[in-house]
């Protein structure tokens, strides 16, 4: 392939990158909206202040107790069609916690964004509920068996096509 081939797998890479990016810029602001919709404040984007903070995102207080949380977003449904069930947290995650949560002073916490074409659910939790776990487990989270559910199966109005999970055919 030539480097200038619309299809070649340098492209496909970047078109990835880059909606795998916006779909995580889109779950901070659906996440910033859920925890203002359940009246957490003091509501703090930690990348307006150092982009790519080790563990979180986000920070906020609600009751006097201060969180610091990762967001996950992703589609709900795998390329195959299947349901997307492990939302990774990535490697070394518990030191990266352990840090946030002497930084901030603030627990750790997660927060799982799932998508689909139409509606949005929004999961929230903290670290030490995930039992070592590197992921946040989905299904778990939708059976009430991990954190809570603090937005249930909503309906978004966007167009959701440049977000799903895409097979690049040349």
């Amino acid at each position: 392939m030539r480097p200038d081939d619309k299809c070649s797998s340098e492209v496909q890479k970047r078109k990835e990158a880059a909606r795998k990016k916006s779909l995580g810029e889109l779950g901070e602001l659906f996440a910033i909206k859920a925890l203002v919709d359940n009246k957490y404040d003091k509501i703090r984007n930690l990348n307006d202040d150092h982009m790519n903070e080790a563990f979180a995102d986000l920070s906020c207080e609600k009751n006097g107790t201060k969180y610091v949380i990762s967001v996950k977003a992703r589609n709900m449904f795998q390329i195959n069609g299947k349901l997307n069930t492990r939302y990774n947290l990535g490697s070394k995650v518990y030191e990266k916690a352990r840090m946030a949560e002497s930084k901030y002073a603030a627990i750790p916490c997660w927060m799982a964004i799932q998508f689909d074409m139409h509606h949005y659910s929004v999961y929230f939790g903290a670290i030490k509920e995930l039992d070592g776990s590197k992921a946040i487990p989905i299904n778990k989270c939708s059976r009430k068996e991990v954190g809570v559910i603090i937005v249930d199966n909503k309906r978004h109005y966007f167009d959701f096509d440049f977000y799903k999970n895409k097979i690049y055919r040349c």
